[in-house]
């Protein structure tokens, strides 16, 4: 039997839901999701236009897109309940969704406006209570073994003077992964995170008012491991294992993807 076969059927038959799936990491996943033989990839963002786009490049016969806004509850309860129903189960979350900032400036501790911060709090953290909270029901109310995985960042690992409020939420997505996944272990459902340094995705291209280019050449000299910057792509590899039987006996674990990166 062809090894190129074999090596892209980790996935086969997999239900998966990806938040944020419309673009960065999340869109470069679901690609590597559906070649690597995943049944079903339903892609849930607010960016109605560009996940129809990214579902129908992909085809749907295995790629749909659900709009869904993560920081309602009831939104992500129902994108859950109607996968379930298409499909009869849930075998993989990746809660993807998150932002940089809400507001114009960067929070800093002397100066730091509750108010301002809210909306990305509701993203990064309400929005990722709610996906683990309903995937893990839907995956025991079916009796699957499944895999949620998280995104985080290298900023859960670091403290910073400034950007506080979303370092903050970043570390709060390890806790809410080591609880749950504690929580979740006794049903056989993995759960862990996946922490990048910077990618060239989007909405760092936006952040930092440049192009992909623009931003690997900032970051990629501030990495220990040369030949190459980091791409989304070697982010899509690392949500794969964790997803996959390649990591079955792996939970509560933080993988960080970041070349040796040291700000």
């Amino acid at each position: 039997m062809n090894a190129s076969i074999i090596c892209n059927k980790k996935l086969e038959g997999k239900l998966v839901i990806i938040t944020g799936g419309s673009s960065g990491i999340g869109e470069a996943t679901a690609r590597h999701f559906a070649y690597h033989g995943a049944q079903a990839v339903v892609i849930a963002d607010i960016q109605e236009e560009k996940g129809l786009e990214v579902a129908s490049s992909i085809g749907s016969h295995c790629c749909t897109f659900i709009k869904c806004d993560v920081t309602d509850e009831q939104q992500v309860e129902s994108l859950v309940e109607s996968t379930v129903k298409t499909y009869g189960k849930l075998d993989i979350m990746f809660s993807n969704a998150g932002v940089l900032r809400m507001s114009g400036s960067e929070q800093n501790i002397l100066d730091f406006d509750l108010k301002a911060s809210d909306n990305l709090f509701a993203v990064n953290i309400r929005g990722m209570i709610a996906c683990v909270k309903h995937a893990g029901r839907a995956m025991v109310e079916c009796g699957i073994k499944g895999s949620i995985v998280c995104t985080s960042s290298v900023a859960a690992s670091t403290d910073a003077p400034r950007s506080i409020d979303y370092v903050l939420s970043k570390q709060a997505v390890v806790g809410l992964m080591r609880c749950a996944s504690r929580g979740l272990g006794k049903h056989g459902i993995r759960v862990n995170c996946v922490s990048p340094a910077v990618v060239g995705t989007p909405m760092m291209c936006k952040s930092m008012q440049t192009d992909e280019e623009g931003v690997e050449k900032v970051f990629e000299s501030l990495n220990y491991l040369k030949g190459g910057a980091l791409k989304v792509r070697n982010v899509a590899d690392a949500v794969l294992f964790l997803a996959c039987e390649d990591s079955q006996f792996v939970t509560g674990h933080n993988l960080v993807v970041d070349a040796g990166f040291r700000p």
